[in-house]
């Protein structure tokens, strides 16, 4: 009986050996690839510059051809999210792979697959990994603050394509477990209008919005360790 206890405790104390390693290693590498990813928004920035009115202006041209995945540039004022945007084959894709298409465990800002990412799509989708160091799309817990979100100046996204740039007002923000429902990009006949009354329906926070007849974008990104997800809809203006 001794025995099994001793071969019991010495093979949990080695299974706690191995997880704790384990976690150590990938506490490691999530920190190597952050800091990867920040180089490399340094390199593709430089194609991104404000002209002498004071408006973004970015290079696709350039940019293609460091990754002809490039979709579309996107800021938040008062955020560390501001970044080029890129588009998969699937969602799955850029969560762990970088703009150089590298794999990377802090992944890359990408729209949903499905979007067309040409200023027709009614709900275009933006995913991006929620970081401690607040890069990617690490700040926008700052959303969840009363005293942020309702400086009108915090409500404002910005998302520029090779077609032109388009600008939404927040309408809605609240966490809710991971579903398919809030990142729907298709819609028949006017399940549209139901959709953007149950997201504003769902936020933390009232907005004086109007939201019928605009189209609208989502940010997708994990919260709680993933558990729940923080999301945010802002309607064209």
């Amino acid at each position: 009986m001794k025995n099994k206890r001793k071969t019991f405790v010495l093979v949990f104390m080695f299974i706690c050996f191995v997880g704790i390693i384990t976690t150590i290693f990938l506490i490691s590498d999530w920190k190597k690839d952050v800091s990867t990813n920040l180089l490399i928004k340094q390199e593709v920035e430089k194609y991104v510059y404000k002209d002498k009115r004071d408006e973004i202006e970015i290079n696709f041209d350039e940019l293609k051809k460091l990754n002809s995945d490039t979709v579309g540039y996107i800021e938040l004022p008062n955020t560390n999210a501001s970044y080029v945007v890129v588009k998969g084959k699937d969602n799955d894709y850029y969560l762990k792979h970088d703009f150089n298409k590298e794999y990377n465990v802090a992944g890359w800002i990408f729209t949903d697959y499905r979007n067309k990412v040409d200023g027709t799509d009614n709900n275009l989708v933006v995913f991006g990994h929620n970081t401690k160091d607040g890069s990617m799309f690490g700040s926008l817990s700052n959303l969840l603050d009363e005293d942020f979100i309702t400086n009108k100046d915090n409500q404002i996204i910005t998302f520029i394509t090779d077609k032109g740039k388009k600008q939404y007002q927040i309408f809605s923000v609240y966490t809710i477990k991971p579903e398919e429902y809030y990142i729907t990009t298709s819609f028949k006949d006017n399940e549209f209008e139901i959709f953007k009354k149950r997201m504003k329906e769902r936020s933390i926070y009232k907005f004086d919005v109007d939201i019928e007849n605009k189209n609208i974008i989502t940010l997708s990104t994990c919260q709680n360790s993933g558990t729940k997800r923080l999301v945010i809809h802002a309607v064209e203006i």
